[in-house]
């Protein structure tokens, strides 16, 4: 398989208009305007971003004009095509504090030598009322609200805020403001992205392409998600990345396969033909660890979870934390060690039984106490030692 073959196909769940009339353009030898898009809604990036980060980096390596767009400005909205309510209002500080880390994350996956970083807040921010008006003439109405999710929310009675509306329009701005060829995204962007290819249409009179990447799902079966607690984050260390791939289900095995890591297609074959499904996800974590991280890392990874999983050890290198005597803080010491990111998320992990404290799970003990030297257990991979 050539490589804009697998560019084309590997992963991807459509191509609008057509991939055959891509697949010119892209031998046609014309450096080509690409770009993909991501709203720092969250401080962390996942490994489903990574799915279309890769595709990204692909085009950068065949020589084309590619951009890394951060959506600081249309994060102000809120993007809705996978909610089913209203996204919350983040404040310009919240957004630019998310925004701090993703060029480090994103940098595991693309070339910045070769990828180009901008904020569309450079052009959306400066575009007059008559300017937004004009854009808003090209578009209906009906097409926003026609939208499954849209309309499943008009229908019970929900609040759809008036700059909703706005935000493929925003998106497709983006689209035209690079003169994009081809945008990048997941599936639930097609609406935005089709925004884009209206633009460079009606205005620019010039056919522009679509590469929607499949999902990957997440540890629950879900697609991968900021919102619902169940990614594998790109800054995980490596003893938890290699854990979570352990516990994905085996049919998702294959996907991760595709979807998560760099390794030809044929090799994946090999590696999956007539083995135990446990073996094979075990070379999948070492490779997806490997990228990474480092091969040690992952080395290192599967030596712990063979310890403290498989053989249910406590590791002898365990992280301790020291805490100032008079420290009762608890759900705040769990954010600051990584066990989640909001005090939600740790009660809602309290509560499905996943953390114990001294071999003693506080799932049914609201008043739960940790002493010094205690040792906190976080599902079957994750310790913590506590010193006062």
């Amino acid at each position: 398989m050539d490589k804009i073959e697998e560019l084309l196909t590997r992963g991807v769940a459509n191509i609008i208009p057509n991939k055959e009339d891509l697949r010119k353009l892209l031998v046609s030898g014309r450096k080509l305007n690409i770009y993909l898009g991501i709203d720092p809604t969250a401080t962390k990036l996942h490994l489903g971003n990574a799915t279309v980060l890769r595709k990204l980096n692909q085009f950068a390596e065949m020589g084309h004009n590619v951009t890394f767009l951060i959506g600081d400005f249309t994060a102000l909205v809120g993007d809705d095509s996978d909610k089913d309510s209203e996204r919350p209002i983040l404040s310009p500080e919240k957004i630019e504090k998310n925004f701090e880390t993703y060029k480090k994350q994103a940098g595991k996956i693309l070339d910045f030598s070769k990828v180009k970083i901008r904020k569309n807040s450079e052009w959306l921010s400066k575009l007059t009322y008559s300017e937004v008006f004009k854009l808003k003439q090209q578009f209906s109405l009906n097409d926003f609200i026609s939208r499954e999710l849209i309309k499943k929310r008009l229908g019970e009675g929900k609040m759809v805020r008036l700059d909703e509306t706005e935000y493929p329009i925003m998106q497709g701005y983006d689209s035209y403001f690079l003169d994009t060829d081809i945008q990048v995204g997941g599936t639930d962007q097609t609406f935005n992205m089709q925004a884009g290819r209206t633009l460079q249409k009606k205005v620019r009179n010039k056919e522009s392409y679509i590469l929607a990447s499949e999902f990957l799902m997440g540890t629950d079966g879900r697609k991968m998600s900021k919102s619902w607690g169940n990614a594998i984050w790109l800054e995980d260390n490596p003893q938890d990345m290699f854990a979570k791939v352990m516990a994905i289900k085996d049919d998702l095995i294959d996907q991760y396969f595709v979807l998560a890591t760099n390794m030809e297609l044929k090799k994946i074959k090999e590696i999956e033909s007539g083995k135990n499904p446990m073996e094979v996800k075990k070379e999948l974590a070492k490779i997806i660890v490997t990228e990474l991280h480092s091969e040690k890392d992952a080395q290192e990874a599967a030596e712990n979870f063979k310890k403290t999983v498989q053989k249910k050890e406590v590791p002898e290198n365990i992280q301790t934390v020291v805490l100032p005597k008079d420290f009762t803080d608890y759900y705040d010491l769990f954010i600051k060690i990584g066990v989640g990111s909001s005090r939600s998320e740790i009660k809602r992990l309290i509560e499905q039984g996943g953390i114990t404290i001294d071999d003693k799970n506080i799932k049914n003990d609201p008043h739960f106490k940790i002493g010094d030297r205690s040792l906190i257990k976080v599902g079957k991979r994750k310790f913590i030692k506590i010193k006062y």
